[in-house]
């Protein structure tokens, strides 16, 4: 049996056997809980904070631009838009680039009047309607470009329902603002057949928009051969700031362009903040738990004065008998962050497939609270908690080393 593998038996001896002191155990008991407890949490901490940026990126994204190009100065709108997507679509790293048209207008169904979102899209862009078409669960995104005998609107889910629409119904579509004559703005109206109902899995785009064609979109906006915003989406979307800036200087002074961090700044400051509060909370029950295995390490060094002493007069070194105290503590970390990882990344994967957590859309855009838990955490969280269990191990250790064996067999 080779020196290591010496101290490594002792010390599972000492904690698999039967002690004098039945605080002794219990205390270990406790130890080994409170790191599992630890490292549950952190994985549950940390899989629900990835989660509700993954369902951010996937939702949100996956119906928006990952970078928008708009006017500094509100105006007219982009007149040359056209001739900025063939040269924006050229820029690497761009996978798409198409024109949009947004207004406010108020849409009048069966039952309740409600105000959202109109989108207009180019029909003739095949990548913008093979994203449209993904999200509709009924009827056709495809029948946009249809005007005979009503033009062709698609609908978010949630507005349809508020509104009392389904599809093939008529909505009534009326923008406040309206075209502008010498007695002042009138209002415009246009009827369209519910064509789609979209639910892209985040609420303010199901609850509020609607998307047409861009010549819809303009006759009931009341605008020319225009478009307001350009939108690109990318190959990687955590490169939006770099190529925001080269298209900025492509598209010219009069636009600016604007990314998905920006455009959600708020809500991903609020993750990374809620992300290092947890981290730093959930930090404390390590601490703990440290605690425990120290006052245990303490008691264990107290008990086995006799043992030392013996090993010692045998010719175990003091670097030895150092090393089994600190293998004693380790050994105690390692079952609680099997412990815990095993459990904290169980309960992720259930939660996430059952939807044990349940949420108010209306408030958090999300009908659920999603766990995606990453196999790249086990690693640091494993190893910070073994750290801070090391470090609690060290006193403890270095004192049961400096017990000299003849005064300790003397009082025994």
């Amino acid at each position: 049996m080779g020196p290591a593998s010496f101290e490594f038996f002792v010390a599972k001896r000492y904690l698999r056997a039967k002690r004098k002191n039945a605080a002794i155990s219990l205390i270990t008991v406790i130890s080994i809980v409170g790191v599992a407890a630890g490292v549950m949490a952190l994985v549950i901490a940390l899989a629900i904070n990835n989660g509700f940026r993954n369902n951010l990126q996937e939702s949100l994204l996956g119906a928006t631009a990952h970078i928008n190009l708009v006017e500094k100065t509100p105006g007219e709108g982009i007149a040359d838009w056209q001739q900025q997507v063939v040269r924006l679509r050229e820029l690497a790293g761009v996978a798409e680039a198409s024109g949009a048209l947004y207004g406010t207008v108020i849409l009048t169904g069966p039952q309740l009047t409600e105000s959202g979102v109109l989108k207009g899209l180019d029909v003739t862009d095949t990548a913008a309607m093979a994203r449209l078409t993904e999200a509709v669960k009924q009827g056709e995104a495809g029948r946009l470009a249809e005007q005979d005998p009503l033009p062709a609107i698609v609908l978010g889910a949630k507005l349809a329902e508020r509104t009392g629409m389904v599809r093939n119904s008529v909505v009534n579509v009326i923008n406040p603002a309206g075209e502008l004559t010498p007695f002042g703005p009138r209002p415009l109206s246009m009827r369209f057949r519910v064509v789609g109902i979209v639910e892209t899995g985040f609420y303010d785009i199901d609850a509020n928009w609607a998307f047409a064609s861009l010549q819809n979109a303009r006759r009931i906006l009341g605008v020319g051969d225009v478009v307001n915003a350009i939108e690109l989406r990318l190959d990687d979307i955590y490169q939006a700031p770099r190529i925001a800036t080269r298209a900025a200087e492509v598209a010219g002074a009069s636009l600016v362009a604007q990314t998905w961090m920006e455009s959600n700044r708020q809500i991903l400051n609020a993750l990374r903040l809620e992300k290092v509060v947890t981290v730093i909370t959930i930090s404390l029950i390590q601490m703990v738990a440290a605690l425990n295995i120290f006052i245990v390490l303490v008691m264990l060094v107290m008990e086995k004065h006799r043992d030392i002493a013996l090993l010692m007069s045998m010719g175990a070194k003091s670097g030895q008998i150092r090393r089994i105290f600190i293998l004693q503590g380790l050994l105690i970390a390692v079952v609680g962050v099997v412990v815990g990882l095993a459990a904290g990344y169980t309960l992720s994967f259930l939660a996430d497939t059952y939807r044990w957590i349940e949420l108010d859309a209306e408030v958090y855009a999300l009908s659920y609270v999603p766990f995606a838990p990453r196999w790249a955490d086990a690693f640091w969280i494993a190893g910070i908690t073994l750290l801070v269990s090391f470090l609690a191990t060290l006193h403890p250790a270095g004192r049961a080393a400096k017990i000299p064996p003849a005064e300790a067999l003397r009082y025994e």
